[in-house]
């Protein structure tokens, strides 16, 4: 999905915060674009302050190379100083300004990440449960195999056959041994009767015997996934507690999240520049605001780390569901089975599909790749 790189782009190029209103993701696009454009016109703003002022220095240290009067050096001198302030101060308000975009930006890729986390949460959750794997792995949970161990425990074949303990019963192993043992060793029924009830249920056991380690192995893996999952909550929770600390914002993400609270971070933040903004004008405290830029730079090279930390997540389930997919597609009797095999065999199939299509577009990795790290977090282009 392009908007994904996009995103990181503008983030680290700077541009106001918007809510995300739509999933379409070429209207989407249009609107980065959008914003891209205005962040260049605040670039521009800034080219057009400072240009004048480099000229007019320009001038001013000609001027004094080609001046031998006293009165004129020093007036050049105080002239090039307050040109050399000027100029520093535009840099200090076009970083203060980049920074407002840049967190703010930050702030939004929190929050749509922390969406698409909590997704994948409800996803992993939803896909396999315990009780639908159980189902469709174990004969026991079929209503034709249950008929046969019925049958089979029923007082006519009880001289020939033998009760298994409860333990023993529910085991899937156990069980189809003893109905195999108790079918073909009774004396009643004729062979073709216990021939018809065996292909009664020739397909269940067929496909569970086949499937059932298949189908466990999706179960614990999509549980180990979801654990992963919540860990990555928990950092994502974690950034946005490093990320709201330096404007002194408290509540946290999930918190945030549920009271639809982003205008107050925001107004934590426009707080937190206008101090900036004021103590920038006095040279004998630039050094503080300098300290005040780095605490608020700080966050987004955690927002850049949580971004590789969330990539390898992303890629990893990836893996692992085109894996089940193929696990899933691998009984070979499944058109010949196809009456008898459960709907919800069908159905985790496609849910394994669609998430191996969420997986690439939905839940892409965020692309930012070694020169655009350079560039965000140095503001080196390799193409300047």
């Amino acid at each position: 999905m392009k908007y994904v790189a996009f995103l990181l782009f503008v983030l680290f190029t700077g541009q106001f915060c918007y809510s995300m209103t739509t999933s379409d993701a070429d209207e989407l696009e249009v609107l980065l674009m959008d914003l891209m454009e205005e962040t260049a016109s605040i670039s521009q703003k800034y080219r057009n302050l400072n240009k004048p002022l480099e000229t007019q220095l320009h001038v001013t240290n000609l001027k004094l190379k080609n001046t031998i009067i006293l009165e004129q050096q020093v007036a050049l001198l105080i002239q090039k100083d307050q040109l050399q302030d000027q100029l520093v101060l535009n840099a200090l308000s076009e970083v203060s300004d980049l920074s407002k975009i840049r967190y703010l930006k930050g702030l939004q890729i929190i929050k749509i990440l922390y969406e698409k986390t909590l997704s994948l949460d409800h996803h992993f959750t939803s896909v396999a449960t315990f009780n639908e794997i159980n189902n469709l792995s174990n004969p026991n949970q079929y209503p034709e195999f249950k008929k046969l161990k019925d049958d089979l425990s029923n007082n006519q074949y009880k001289k020939m056959g033998f009760s298994l303990p409860s333990i023993l019963g529910d085991n899937i192993y156990t069980s189809i041994l003893h109905s195999f043992v108790s079918l073909f060793t009774s004396s009643n029924g004729s062979k073709q009767e216990k021939e018809n009830e065996l292909k009664e249920v020739a397909c269940i056991l067929d496909f569970t015997l086949r499937m059932h380690n298949d189908l466990n192995t999706i179960y614990f893996e999509t549980a180990f996934l979801q654990k992963s999952n919540d860990n990555i909550i928990k950092e994502l929770e974690k950034l946005f507690v490093d990320f709201t600390k330096p404007i002194k914002y408290q509540t946290a993400l999930k918190e945030c999240r549920g009271s639809d609270d982003w205008d107050e971070v925001r107004e934590h933040l426009y707080q937190y520049l206008e101090t900036l903004n004021s103590i920038i004008q006095d040279e004998n405290q630039r050094y503080r605001a300098h300290k005040m830029q780095i605490n608020l730079e700080f966050p987004i090279d955690r927002l850049l780390q949580f971004i590789i930390q969330y990539n390898s997540h992303i890629d990893q389930g990836g893996k692992f569901y085109e894996k089940f997919g193929i696990m899933l597609s691998s009984y070979e009797n499944e058109e010949q089975c196809a009456t008898k095999i459960p709907a919800e065999y069908t159905k985790l199939k496609n849910n394994i599909t669609i998430a191996i299509d969420k997986f690439n577009t939905a839940y892409k990795p965020v692309e930012i790749n070694g020169s655009k790290m350079k560039e965000v977090l140095y503001g080196i282009n390799e193409y300047d």
